[in-house]
């Protein structure tokens, strides 16, 4: 029913001025739309609103994320914006926080200002 339609991302945040420097400046997103119910981006074709709300239940789990041809690189990029990235017990990640999954697929994760967790993936 909905295989054609457009996907709409949501994120929330409880700094509405914050999160969009984030997702515009340190991710690099371009704003589509702005008002006070919402910042809406353009994640390369999809629609990402990330809305305000007066408290953040962080999710412990990805709730966004970016497949990228060079994870390396992407890391490094973001981490030179300031990125910081998480580490988990139990995963074997790299001196940069990637981790090799079973697959070969390779992800990285951090979290955005309001602790929304946020991956990085590199396909076979």
């Amino acid at each position: 029913m909905l295989g054609s339609s457009d996907l709409v991302a949501f994120v929330a945040t409880t700094d509405l001025d914050r999160a969009r420097a984030f997702y515009a400046a340190v991710v690099g997103l371009s704003v589509i739309e702005e008002g006070p119910f919402a910042c809406v981006f353009d994640a390369n074709g999809t629609q990402l609103r990330v809305t305000p709300v007066g408290e953040i239940r962080s999710a412990p789990y990805t709730v966004l994320g970016w497949i990228v041809d060079d994870i390396v690189a992407t890391v490094r990029a973001l981490s030179a914006a300031g990125v910081i990235f998480e580490r988990f017990p139990g995963m074997d990640q790299d001196d940069i926080g990637v981790w090799a999954s079973p697959s070969g697929a390779r992800v990285a994760w951090f979290t955005d200002p309001d602790g929304n967790v946020l991956s990085l993936t590199q396909a076979l």
